[in-house]
């Protein structure tokens, strides 16, 4: 995070999304306004099926900004799906699903349970991870 000395707004950007920039006139301003950056940041990457890699890592003066929860599944089924090489009728086969319900598990705007995330982590050699950490 930096400060713009001309306007005095605080700007985040991120290292892996690197399109994802936001402002604020605080710190925590700007965090919470880069949450939004990198959902619109991550849904713009699976909707055009550009490569999205998991985040890296904060190290140094870094803040790390979490995504909602069901993005955050999507986004690393997506991840899974997209380093296989494999086709959306092929992750079908593998799941014994139409290509449609594989369409709707990959895309960012349908509320896909998790069962169904679950099965396509399975189907390309995974599973996916749930976990809870304290505020």
């Amino acid at each position: 995070m930096t400060l713009d000395e001309e306007d005095g707004e605080f700007v985040a950007s991120s290292v892996d999304l690197p399109e994802a920039l936001a402002g604020g006139s605080s710190p925590e301003a700007a965090l919470a306004e880069m949450q939004h950056a990198l959902v619109a940041a991550v849904r713009g990457r699976i909707k055009d099926e550009s490569d999205l890699a998991p985040p890296r890592q904060v190290g140094g003066d870094g803040h790390r900004v979490a995504l909602p929860s069901r993005l955050a599944a999507k986004a690393a089924v997506y991840h899974a799906w997209k380093s296989s090489g494999m086709t959306k009728a092929a992750l079908g086969r593998a799941m014994d699903r139409e290509d449609m319900e594989v369409r709707r598990i990959l895309d960012p705007d349908h509320g896909t349970k998790l069962d169904q995330m679950e099965a396509a982590a399975q189907a390309l050699g995974g599973r996916l991870v749930v976990s809870f950490v304290p505020a």
